[in-house]
């Protein structure tokens, strides 16, 4: 496969073979863009799992690392800044509750309330999970020449602030 057809080109001349009276050039980019996102999670989700982390623990320990001391956060808050119900995000706490690397205090009668925070082995977990996962994302960037970086974290960025209006 040469450098200008790949798969996304294939599928949208099949598109306009079969179906002429749709223009399928939405796809080049909708199209690449998911293909792009799914091979960065692979790659992403093989740093976690080098620290028996999923995506969605290391998710929730960084929201905690990144607070700030005392590295802590309401459930409730906690549940935004993962994106997660509050019923995922207690499967996720209780697990990392029984793995020693958070937690849990405050208000039985109210689960919002309560407060989730990083042990000591928790905190030394994903500070070296996050050193190793910020390689990866530079070793992954840097696969564009950096004025492309930049044109596209722009891009993105104007995207995504029109997407979430």
């Amino acid at each position: 496969m040469s450098g200008t057809e790949d798969r996304v080109t294939r599928i949208q001349d099949d598109w306009r073979r079969e179906r002429p009276d749709l223009d399928p050039s939405p796809q080049g980019v909708i199209g690449r863009i998911h293909r792009v996102g799914m091979a960065l999670t692979r790659e992403l989700t093989a740093v976690y799992a080098r620290f028996g982390l999923t995506e969605a623990e290391f998710d929730l320990l960084a929201s905690l690392r990144r607070a700030g001391a005392p590295y802590s956060r309401p459930a409730g808050e906690l549940a935004e800044h993962t994106m997660v119900t509050s019923g995922g995000l207690t499967k996720r706490v209780d697990r990392l509750v029984d793995r020693g690397l958070v937690t849990r205090s405050g208000s039985d009668a109210d689960g919002r309330r309560r407060l989730v925070a990083l042990t000591d082995a928790g905190r030394a977990l994903i500070d070296d999970a996050f050193t190793a996962h910020i390689a990866n994302e530079h070793r992954l960037v840097q696969m564009l020449d950096a004025p492309d970086a930049e044109q596209l974290a722009r891009i993105l960025q104007h995207w995504s602030e029109r997407l979430e209006r």
